[in-house]
């Protein structure tokens, strides 16, 4: 009975499904410039966190945020690559439909299938990107894929290499100055009134150390 039901219920119109995956591919884009705005909403209070620690010559501070902050740049790279394949696969989805409407149904897509495959590793995407693989799958648009493995390559010792290679570009950058000359600036600064300036940075180092903590947290909040 529920094979004669199946047979008897209507194809879904290709027209239809096209509108209800585009208007779903454009909140996903929206989505993603929502979190885009916060990441970098929240880089602007760790570059002025990242400016104070090296005034005080807390460069241990000021290098773990300044490695949170290229952390967040290349999340963020990696969200705009994301909304570009987003739009590639709205467009192909579109001559898919005009295909449609010659041979009267959706035929498969190599390069939708190859562009949902990609996404399905970006750890954003992953959850959407099975949705939509099963409905196109089911729609006959691409094939199924057996893809449960999240791209994990962001945390591997190449990319962490990398991200510890443009620590001391962003600091230099940040701050104005190199990670060398900083200590040696405050230092001399520091010898004007040295009963003052250890007394200062035992009161601060508490609720500084508390101030980078909440600053990584909230950046590490919106990048997830």
């Amino acid at each position: 009975m529920e094979k004669v039901m199946n047979i008897l219920k209507p194809k879904p119109d290709p027209k239809q499904l096209l509108r209800d995956w585009q208007r779903r591919l454009r909140q996903e884009c929206r989505n993603i410039d929502r979190q885009i705005r916060e990441i970098q909403k929240e880089e602007k209070n760790v570059q002025k966190a990242i400016k104070e620690a090296a005034k005080r010559n807390d460069m241990s501070s000021a290098k773990s945020l300044a490695k949170e902050l290229v952390r967040s740049r290349r999340t963020v790279n990696r969200l705009y690559e994301n909304k570009a394949q987003l739009n590639s696969i709205s467009m192909h989805l579109g001559e898919s439909v005009a295909v449609a409407r010659t041979v009267g149904h959706l035929s498969k897509s190599a390069e939708v299938m190859k562009i949902v495959n990609n996404l399905m590793k970006a750890p954003e995407m992953a959850v959407t990107m099975q949705e939509f693989n099963k409905e196109m799958t089911k729609a006959g648009v691409i094939e199924e894929i057996v893809n449960d493995a999240v791209d994990s390559a962001l945390d591997s010792d190449d990319i962490e290499d990398e991200i510890d290679e443009e620590v001391d570009k962003v600091l230099t950058a940040i701050a104005g100055e190199t990670a060398a000359q900083l200590p040696e600036a405050v230092r001399k600064e520091r010898l004007k009134q040295p009963a003052q300036a250890a007394e200062d940075a035992e009161d601060e180092g508490v609720d500084d150390e508390e101030e980078m903590e909440e600053l990584r947290a909230r950046l590490a909040k919106v990048r997830s």
